[in-house]
């Protein structure tokens, strides 16, 4: 059986749900964020070196990475439902947006939370420094790569309302987090197809599911 090391709030909640769309059996193994740091406890180093989740573990393997995870479920476990047939134009889609989630979305968010971060823990008399900074890396990169994006995914959902044509596929379970994280602070805009898929995704019964056995998550 499929378990997934599910670190709270954390991108392993997409693993949960993806498990759930596709009705393949899992068990989950909780971990909890140090109070202080925020980071993942220690033990999770026992599950894979890096100590960080996703990671699951099934027949004998320790798959890392959410991607890769995701890859693994659907090809091996899920005998390709939730992805279009390889040779299609929608898998050019499907395969493009999987790997967008991670490599081009995430990044900028990761960055300006950090960045964010670091300068409200800074000491007072740094701060105005910090934050002139702050505002000139947004105003130069920032805000311009992470808007650039959001408007890349605005106008591929009207292609066909999903982010693989007009049915909805695990490239949409990896597109959830950054979006989630990025409308839970009002970071997508006025885009009304990402508001609605946004939605969408959420009325899943899939989804409710997954949120109940992962448990409400922050994405900060």
């Amino acid at each position: 059986m499929v378990v997934v090391h599910h670190l709270e709030n954390s991108r392993s909640q997409r693993v949960i749900w993806l498990l759930e769309e596709l009705q393949i059996p899992y068990g989950i193994k909780h971990y909890k964020r140090d109070a202080v740091t925020k980071l993942a406890p220690a033990i999770l180093k026992e599950v894979h070196p890096l100590g960080k989740s996703p990671v699951i573990t099934h027949d004998g393997r320790v798959i890392a990475e959410t991607g890769a995870i995701v890859d693994y479920i659907v090809t091996r476990l899920g005998n390709g439902r939730l992805r279009p047939d390889v040779n299609s134009d929608e898998y050019l889609r499907y395969n493009y947006w999987s790997h967008f989630a991670e490599g081009s979305a995430m990044p900028p968010l990761v960055m300006r939370l950090v960045i964010g971060s670091a300068v409200e823990r800074a000491p007072f008399f740094a701060k105005p420094f910090l934050r002139a900074m702050d505002k000139a890396i947004n105003q130069a990169y920032l805000g311009p790569t992470i808007e650039g994006a959001f408007d890349l995914m605005e106008a591929e959902l009207a292609k066909g309302g999903w982010f693989a044509g007009d049915r909805f596929s695990a490239a949409d379970v990896m597109m959830s987090f950054p979006l989630e994280a990025a409308g839970s602070r009002g970071g997508i805009g006025n885009r009304p197809r990402l508001k609605d898929w946004l939605e969408r995704i959420h009325d899943r019964p899939a989804y409710r599911v997954a949120l109940e056995k992962g448990g409400p998550y922050a994405y900060a």
